[in-house]
């Protein structure tokens, strides 16, 4: 399918301008949740776009470029560990969306979001399960998100070296795991991810 297609026919209904939003890092036992949100020019059509998990990392990195050249408009923003533990993730990742879309520079006139849960913008909002297939603009913020993500986690690693976030960029590997046993939980560490863990370990 032609990532285009869904939105023209949105344009159709008199919804000119599309805002596509998406998060990364809902899974991971360490660091914030990322959202972006992504307006693209009408008539834009990038080449390789695709859901950021299908894509390479060095493809990612080409993409976000592109995609932040191109953009009429873009935000990324994100929520914390700490408004993770109080929040839950739902709530966290959605704080994280409202974010995004509040520091475009333009107001869109419709938002589409990936999956089928969304936040209160105050605008119209149209869910799109598994809309990074299906919306150029949604693939657009995945990119955007994961890219943005995975740059923060490798500079936590420079600040906590011991957890090797450059490997596994905060999910739940075998060697994170690890690696929280042998140093403990980390102030960047989601604790509500790690409440039983934590019971048998110490923490830092």
């Amino acid at each position: 399918m032609i990532l285009t297609e869904l939105e023209n026919e949105i344009r159709k209904n008199g919804y000119q301008t599309l805002c596509g939003v998406d998060e990364a890092g809902r899974g991971p036992l360490a660091g914030p949740v990322f959202a972006a949100a992504v307006i693209l020019p009408e008539d834009c059509v990038i080449e390789e776009i695709n859901d950021s998990k299908k894509l390479s990392e060095k493809k990612r990195e080409k993409l976000f470029d592109v995609i932040t050249t191109q953009a009429f408009s873009y935000c990324i923003a994100s929520a914390s560990e700490a408004e993770i533990d109080e929040l839950n993730i739902l709530q966290a990742t959605f704080l994280a969306m409202r974010r995004a879309v509040e520091g475009l520079s333009k107001i869109p006139d419709m938002v589409l979001v990936d999956g089928n849960r969304a936040p209160q913008f105050g605008l119209p909002t149209q869910t799109i399960v598994k809309g990074d297939a299906k919306s150029q603009a949604i693939a657009a913020a995945s990119i955007l998100a994961k890219v943005s993500r995975d740059r923060f986690m490798m500079e936590l690693d420079k600040q906590y070296p011991q957890y090797l976030f450059a490997k596994h960029k905060g999910y739940p590997t075998k060697i994170h795991y690890e690696m929280i046993a042998q140093n403990g939980v980390s102030p960047v560490h989601r604790r509500s991810y790690l409440k039983n863990l934590a019971e048998h370990i110490h923490e830092k």
